[in-house]
């Protein structure tokens, strides 16, 4: 009988390793996610192979990233120099180098293979029918989710996605979604199997996120320790909104100047990537032509433990996306004990407790926003209450949960994949192909 859990998985994700820092080029949310449960699945005795897309000549073919956890990088096209919307081009030679990896083990070496993204999706298409062995797949962004809420000015995702998309919802034996609402998305957009479809949470790193003096905080970070500090952190593209912020922030900001009020302090951390990278300084001349520049404080991209100042720095911090599948930096702000500002899209009703945590925005007019944040700010007491009870949302969301539900999944897809595939069906043309080579290799080498 098949074991419903598996000793080794094979994690693919092509165009970011879980080894980059989130927030610059296309590291982000679903880095973390794909490292955090790495590290839970590794203490729970699953060895974990993440195969990723070398960006460097520097990367090292096999790195012991954790015990239990290897970093496969993948030379596929150059090393530097593109992006997601240059790699599907480049899924043959990525797909050849895993099958490569996976051929100089012996039979059977990995139990399932787990996809992040849909170019990693097409990749463990094949090497689910090359080792007859199930294919778990986390979609993190749907592109016809994301076409239905484009930011202004903001380029379409091309047909060439949607059609990959489908084609590894059509194939997946099971598809994890963030939340309910991309479960409802993946069915009605995707017509993906409802009983296929598994709602896993992600989560953040409670032990690293926790609630601390704002004061050391802003101490360390170099800001006002008087200011009302309004924080977005991310990729800085359309998608993302830091637009809207900005935008948001300037007339109280200049009501500030004119009445001696409290003053407003913009705090930016992130990096350009996407469509934002065709225009790397938009959000500064923003800023100027708003005339808030010595207002808007920019970071680069931080590492976990610094990030987690930040939040605590921050009387709020906004996350005001046109799509968001789920939203990590929500989770973590209010894991720091800070209220969350977001727009009511996409994962971000789960992340944030409307009223209680946080605020949620229906939709990106400017002066909703402004009103929102005006009403927030204007209200010390609320902001503490809202902080306490953004811990206490938060810690609802730990990557344990996530990793237990995922684990779970695992069980279900190995099971039924035992259950539909005979021995006959198991042994489609590429792995009776791959069996006979095997055979060849190992009499060749007696």
């Amino acid at each position: 009988m098949t074991s419903s859990r598996p000793r080794r998985i094979a994690l693919i994700s092509v165009h970011t390793s879980p080894l980059a820092q989130p927030g610059t080029g296309d590291a982000g949310g679903m880095n973390v996610y794909v490292w955090q449960t790495a590290r839970r699945l590794a203490r729970r005795g699953i060895k974990v192979e993440i195969f990723t897309r070398a960006t460097s000549s520097m990367d090292t073919p096999a790195v012991d990233a954790a015990d239990g956890i290897v970093v496969r990088h993948v030379a596929a096209g150059p090393f530097e120099g593109l992006d997601k919307r240059d790699l599907p081009a480049q899924l043959c030679a990525f797909s050849a180098g895993v099958l490569r990896a996976e051929a100089m083990q012996r039979p059977g070496y990995y139990d399932l293979i787990h996809s992040h993204y849909w170019l990693s999706g097409q990749v463990g298409w094949l090497a689910r029918e090359r080792w007859g062995v199930p294919l778990v797949h986390t979609a993190h962004t749907l592109a016809a989710v994301k076409n239905a809420s484009l930011a202004k000015g903001d380029a379409a995702e091309p047909r060439l996605r949607v059609i990959g998309e489908q084609q590894v919802v059509a194939q997946a034996d099971r598809l994890i979604a963030n939340t309910d609402t991309e479960r409802t998305e993946l069915i009605t957009m995707y017509d993906a199997d409802p009983a296929r479809i598994d709602v896993v949470t992600p989560g953040a790193d409670l032990d690293c996120y926790t609630t601390g003096s704002a004061a050391a905080a802003r101490a360390e970070l170099g800001l006002d320790p008087d200011a009302a500090v309004v924080t977005f952190v991310g990729r800085i593209q359309p998608l993302k909104a830091p637009d809207v912020l900005l935008a948001a922030a300037a007339p109280l900001i200049e009501r500030s100047r004119e009445d001696g009020r409290r003053p407003v302090r913009v705090l930016i951390v992130g990096g350009p990537s996407g469509s934002g990278l065709d225009r790397p300084t938009a959000l500064i001349d923003l800023a100027a032509e708003l005339g808030i520049a010595d207002d808007v404080t920019f970071l680069p991209p931080q590492p976990a433990t610094r990030l987690a100042q930040v939040y605590r720095a921050s009387d709020l911090v906004a996350v005001p996306s046109y799509s968001e599948s789920f939203g990590l930096v929500a989770i973590e702000a209010q894991a720091c004990g800070t209220p969350v500002l977001a727009a009511d899209v996409g994962g971000l009703g789960v992340a944030v407790a409307d009223g209680r945590s946080g605020m949620l925005v229906d939709g990106h007019q400017i002066g909703d926003w402004t009103n929102a944040l005006e009403k927030m700010l204007s209200d010390p007491d609320q902001l503490t209450r809202m902080g306490i009870a953004a811990r206490a949302h938060a810690e609802q969301f730990s990557w344990e949960h996530t990793t237990d539900a995922l684990v779970a999944g695992y069980g279900r897809a190995m099971e039924s994949f035992a259950r539909t595939m005979s021995p006959s069906t198991v042994a489609t043309p590429l792995v009776r192909a791959t069996r006979r080579w095997r055979r060849r290799r190992s009499r060749m080498t007696m």
